[in-house]
């Protein structure tokens, strides 16, 4: 198995993208031997990490975000880079299907060379597929891949989970009156770094123009994330190829000034950091539900819960206090 590992590291730097999607799969499989060799071979390429621009992508089903990006993607690839894309979906843990699952809708990139398109992993919890995203995003860094886009459905806390293990955060909006200002959250607002209104071509023009115009006003009365970087907005047609040119120079200018100002060093470890402590609550969650003797304890405290007779914090500090007296 070292051999075998040792082999798919090389094979990963390298560039090999079938080593790469074998690696993937290795990390999203939930089997305690493969989680062991993903660890391994995670530490064996943290490295080769960190070398890459790494964008999130949201909005609501129907803003174009499958063609944004393949128009992105292509244009990327157009000017030198390499692009991998990956999903971080919640809603395939209930649909057991996935935003990328069709490979279809981004014809051109899905198998362009210089790129590598990667479907969320179903049936998972918005938390798995946030650690299995992490970690795919480090091994398509480790095989050189310098821009990576990571794509969420756009539906309650994925966009908070995209934004917290990106650079940039890229907010996809449809043309619309001012009214629908009211429906988008200010606190996924406060995400994006640059919010794009997308579909501004034909007869949605003029719309577009006034959802450009609206958000610019609305803007003034967000916090900027960067102290280096106030977002902006700006209007683009993903199925015309307009505007597309102009995304990444924005994000060029994003990425610079950021690093310029030591944030993005700062964001990445203060991420990095965050991680560690959400794997250690999940690893230690795990471990306090498979203990057999708190096993035991639930299914009580939880009917107690559920009927209302106990409060879950009182409830949480008894499975606490079992455990640290358990054998």
């Amino acid at each position: 198995m070292v051999d075998y590992l040792e082999s798919l590291t090389e094979q990963i730097r390298a560039g090999d993208r079938r080593a790469l999607a074998k690696a993937i799969t290795l990390i999203e499989s939930t089997r305690p031997d493969h989680r062991q060799q993903a660890a391994e071979l995670l530490e064996n390429l943290m490295a080769d990490t960190g070398n890459s621009i790494r964008i999130g992508i949201s909005g609501a089903p129907g803003v174009g975000k499958s063609t944004f990006i393949e128009a992105f993607g292509n244009h990327l690839i157009e000017q030198g880079h390499s692009v991998a894309v990956l999903a971080v979906d919640p809603t395939s843990a209930v649909s057991g299907g996935s935003i990328l699952g069709d490979k279809t809708r981004m014809e051109t990139l899905a198998f362009a060379e210089q790129a590598f398109v990667r479907p969320s992993p179903a049936g998972q919890t918005l938390g798995g597929v946030t650690r299995r995203t992490r970690e795919s995003l480090l091994l398509c860094e480790a095989a050189g891949f310098d821009v990576i886009l990571v794509e969420t459905v756009g539906v309650g806390q994925s966009e908070t989970a995209v934004a917290d293990m990106t650079d940039m955060f890229l907010l996809l909006l449809l043309p619309a009156g001012g009214d629908e200002l009211q429906g988008i959250k200010r606190g996924i607002m406060e995400l994006a770094d640059l919010i794009l209104v997308n579909k501004a071509d034909g007869e949605q023009t003029k719309s577009a123009n006034q959802t450009l115009n609206d958000y610019r006003s609305a803007l003034h009365f967000m916090q900027s994330r960067f102290a280096s970087w106030q977002p902006s907005v700006m209007a683009c047609s993903a199925l015309n190829n307009q505007g597309i040119a102009e995304v990444w120079q924005q994000a060029e200018r994003f990425h610079s000034a950021i690093t310029a100002s030591g944030e993005l060093q700062h964001n990445r470890e203060r991420q990095a950091r965050s991680w560690m402590w959400s794997e250690t609550a999940e690893a230690l969650i795990a471990e306090l539900k498979n203990h057999p003797q708190i096993k035991a304890l639930v299914p009580e405290l939880e009917r107690a819960v559920s009927e209302g007779k106990l409060p879950p914090t009182v409830a949480a500090q008894r499975l606490i206090e079992h455990y640290k007296t358990a054998d």
